[in-house]
């Protein structure tokens, strides 16, 4: 079941300058949660904002580079690779970024949206549900509070 999973704000902002535009623990213990054990598929550059690999997980990274090939990783010039690549995983995820989640959403059967909420300055951004394709499966608000600057709700969302 391939996944998408981002967070995204009420504007569909996700970040500018190739970083997050706001710091989310919880969020960021979920997306770990859920992605440990499993292929996550990004672009270059969502792969170079990271400080390291992220452990537990299999990275696919989509570049048009043909020089690039960062250790510990698998590069493909296509998200048809990178799927072919993951066809043995019950649940590979898409993680970013925007050019890659435009590319991904239609072939995607769930998405695991955290919606920040708020609407932010940003150049990257996510693409609009079409809520005609998917339906709510579930939803989880969270308060702003002393770790969490702004609310935010999870939102599972599966292909109709």
């Amino acid at each position: 079941m391939l996944t998408v999973i981002a967070a995204a704000a009420e504007n569909n902002a996700l970040g500018k300058d190739n970083d997050l535009v706001w710091h989310l623990p919880d969020d960021f213990k979920r997306f770990k949660k859920l992605t440990s054990g499993h292929h996550i598929i990004m672009g270059r550059k969502t792969f170079e904002s990271f400080p390291d690999l992220l452990p537990h997980r299999t990275h696919i990274i989509i570049t048009r580079k043909k020089d690039y090939k960062p250790k510990g990783t698998i590069v493909v010039n296509s998200l048809e690779n990178a799927l072919e690549k993951v066809k043995n995983d019950e649940q590979p995820f898409i993680i970013g970024g925007g050019e890659i989640y435009k590319m991904a959403i239609d072939k995607a059967e769930k998405i695991e949206l955290t919606r920040v909420h708020g609407t932010f300055d940003a150049d990257t951004f996510f693409p609009e549900i079409n809520l005609e394709e998917w339906k709510i499966t579930s939803e989880e608000f969270h308060e702003k509070d002393e770790k969490h600057e702004y609310p935010f709700t999870y939102i599972t969302y599966e292909r109709k």
